[in-house]
Order: structure tokens, then sequence, then C-alpha cells
């Protein structure tokens, strides 16, 4: 026999970076992020802003059944100023996962911003909440409060392993995890990716029309010529 699971699993005690920590990755574009962390760092390109588009904060993770909002309400309940609440749906889109009223209390409470691997719905209000959103996509279709699920634990959402305590950084681009453990080794790369990129802007601004790296990679043995 198989017993039934609890209705909610919840992390009793959820490390977070200090807000001078978080502070320091105000306005770091995406993409300098991916490239301090080895090219790699962004959830599933498909996850783009719904409204807005500047997202700094830190992760307060949500995992929901299909069709189901339990946990993120109980998640919402359980989140502080400058929590990004992140809710793994295993990409389930035949309904949305919250609406404008849950991410109103959201915000109320001071949430950061809001992740999700689903969908949203009352795309008209949720714009006006002014709170950044990203999202699969949206639909009317609405969830159910059911269970099971779980609150603060790690998720896989857009393919990627997120923890509560990761810094999640949003832009135009999408969005990317930093992981709470390499918060500091990505703030050392950081430096050298932002030099590097600076370096190679102002060459391009003077009119620049060469491709650099390129020599390197293709020696003149591994090249065939043909007519």
């Amino acid at each position: 026999m198989i017993e039934e699971p609890p209705l909610l699993t919840i992390a009793r005690n959820i490390q977070r970076p200090s807000p001078a920590e978080v502070e320091r990755f105000r306005a770091i574009p995406t993409s300098f992020l991916c490239d301090a962390m080895g090219g790699d760092g962004a959830l599933d390109w498909r996850i783009k802003p719904i409204c807005m588009t500047s997202l700094l904060g830190v992760a307060l993770t949500c995992q929901c059944g299909p069709a189901d909002v339990l946990p993120l309400k109980t998640a919402v309940a359980m989140s502080q100023p400058g929590d990004v609440i992140v809710v793994a749906t295993g990409g389930f889109t035949a309904t949305a996962v919250v609406g404008d009223l849950l991410l109103g209390v959201a915000k109320n409470r001071g949430a950061a911003g809001f992740v999700t691997d689903g969908l949203v719905r009352d795309r008209i209000d949720v714009e006006a909440l002014q709170l950044p959103v990203y999202a699969m996509g949206v639909t009317p279709n609405s969830p159910h409060s059911k269970g099971p699920g779980a609150i603060g634990l790690p998720i896989i959402c857009g393919g990627r392993a997120v923890a509560s305590g990761d810094i999640i950084i949003g832009d135009r681009d999408g969005i990317v995890v930093v992981p709470r453990g390499d918060i500091a080794e990505v703030l050392k790369n950081l430096e050298r990716v932002k030099a590097a990129e600076a370096k190679a802007s102002e060459r391009v601004r003077a009119g620049s029309k060469n491709v650099e790296d390129v020599t390197p990679l293709t020696p003149d043995d591994r090249i065939r010529w043909v007519e």
C-alpha cells in the first residue's frame, strides 16, 4: 500500500545571502553573469518577462504539481522582502499557476519578483502591479488548491537546479541563477568579464572590422581552400 504523501513539505530554515551581496549584482547583464559562470547559468530560453524586465532578488523555491496552487499560496505566506518566488511546475501548461491577486499579495509582502516554468493569468492586472514576472506564457485557465507540494527545497525550474538562497537575476534576455555557494567566485569572475567587455566594446565603437580570437582557432594547417 502506498501511503498518502503530506500535503506540503516545507524547509524550516532557509539561509539567504546578505542584502549587500545581492546588491552587488544590481544592473549586471545576464549575459555577463553567464560568461562569469563559464557560459552557463540561464533558465530555459522560453521563460521570458511577462511584465517589467529588471529582476534581482533571492530565490524562495516552490514545487507545485499540475494545476495546483496550494504550495504557492504557502510560499507567498512565507516570503520575505527581497525574495523572488521561483515555482517549478514541470513545465505544466494546461492552467496558470498564479494570477494577479496572489501576485499582488506577494508584492505587498515585499517580493522582488516571480519566476515559473509554467504559465500565469490576468496579464493586464499583473502588468499593473509593476512586479517583475517571468513565465513560459499566459493562459486564462485557473488552477486548484490541493497539494502535494514543497516550499524551500531544491527544485528543477527551466531545466536548471534552483535552491532557496540562490540569487536570481533577470533582464530581457532571460533569467540567470547564481548559486549561493558560488557568489564570491562569480563576483570575482565578473570583474574580468566586465573589463574584457569594456575593451571589446571600445574597439567596436571605434570602428573595428576585425573578428577577435578567430586565428588561434583556425590554424592554416586545418583550413582547406576550394575554388
